[in-house]
């Protein structure tokens, strides 16, 4: 299978239940690790403030949302042709880590320098809050730099 033009990609439907199985989901406002910001729903942190509420549906909602908004950010960022699931994993990543930090990063350098390998090998330096690796990041990372190199999605879901 070739690699496609960035711009007719869009994100898989196994990334989006990967992403937001990964997010975790929240019914209020939650500070997800301690100096973070406020998140609610599958990962959103756009607006949100302490106190405020969300329903399964309304969080879906924005969270389809926030990943057009992401994968604006990626078209923008990447500009070499991408396998699907490179393209998710970096979705993915750029959800949890915003979009500036995303098109900053060494891994866009690498990729639209046709590294695509070593693009996904960057994936695992994302696995820090303030400087300290946390173990469930850590896990998340391992999970998206395998999709990136075509593994399988999520190794926890049995595929």
């Amino acid at each position: 299978m070739k690699r496609m033009t960035i711009a007719s990609l869009s994100l898989s439907a196994v990334a989006l239940v990967g992403l937001v199985m990964s997010e975790g989901y929240s019914d209020r406002a939650i500070i997800p690790v301690p100096g973070d910001v406020p998140t609610i729903g599958f990962g959103t942190t756009q607006g949100v403030k302490m106190g405020d509420k969300t329903t399964p549906q309304k969080a879906l909602g924005r969270a389809l949302k926030d990943v057009q908004k992401f994968e604006g950010a990626v078209k923008k960022c990447v500009t070499v042709p991408l396998h699907q699931y490179e393209y998710d994993a970096y979705i993915q990543l750029s959800y949890n880590i915003g979009e500036n930090a995303f098109c900053g990063s060494t891994l866009v350098k690498k990729a639209n320098a046709g590294d695509y390998s070593g693009a996904c090998r960057e994936i695992l330096r994302w696995d820090k809050f303030k400087g300290k690796a946390l173990p469930g990041l850590t896990k998340r990372r391992l999970e998206e730099y395998n999709q990136c190199m075509g593994g399988v999605q999520d190794a926890s879901m049995g595929h």
